[in-house]
């Protein structure tokens, strides 16, 4: 099945901006943290440490890049389950292991290469915590795919 264009990138950004918009609150609660803290945290991955004297322009420029890369995640994960139709029926096994691929990239790939630099060490209770919160993120990102894959079967364009 292909995927049309207009709807799938509703559902991306529907999908992108709901999971990472939760994703800032639960890295507000795993980490005892205000938003703006969290935001200039994210930011800190393309402004170093830097961005945490910078107040309100970091936490913009951190909303940015969060929404962006919830986005993105969101995007790679419509495109795939396009091409998988098990991604769709299956959607809560799906939704959990891209969470868990998530965790991986991000923690893993990703912030060794930001301009943080390092890979983050975990407590038995914050990786739980934020192993949940990355099995939310690809769980709100599958259910938004696949409702709008029923939209998209319902409604011919």
């Amino acid at each position: 099945m292909a995927i049309t264009l207009r709807p799938a990138v509703r559902v991306i950004l529907k999908a992108g901006l709901t999971a990472g918009t939760i994703d800032i609150g639960a890295a507000c609660l795993i980490n005892w943290l205000s938003p703006p803290a969290i935001l200039k945290a994210i930011a800190s991955g393309v402004l170093g440490q830097a961005s945490f004297r910078m107040g309100l322009p970091a936490a913009i420029l951190g909303l940015a890049l969060q929404w962006g890369m919830s986005c993105l995640i969101a995007a790679i994960y419509v495109v795939g389950a396009g091409q998988c139709k098990l991604q769709r029926r299956w959607w809560i096994a799906a939704g959990l292991a891209y969470g868990l691929v998530i965790f991986v990239v991000m923690n893993y790939v990703v912030m060794p290469l930001s301009a943080v630099g390092h890979r983050p060490t975990f407590s038995a209770a914050r990786l739980a915590g934020n192993l949940l919160a990355m099995s939310l993120f690809g769980l709100i990102i599958a259910y938004f795919d696949s409702r709008g894959a029923k939209d998209r079967l319902a409604r011919p364009n």
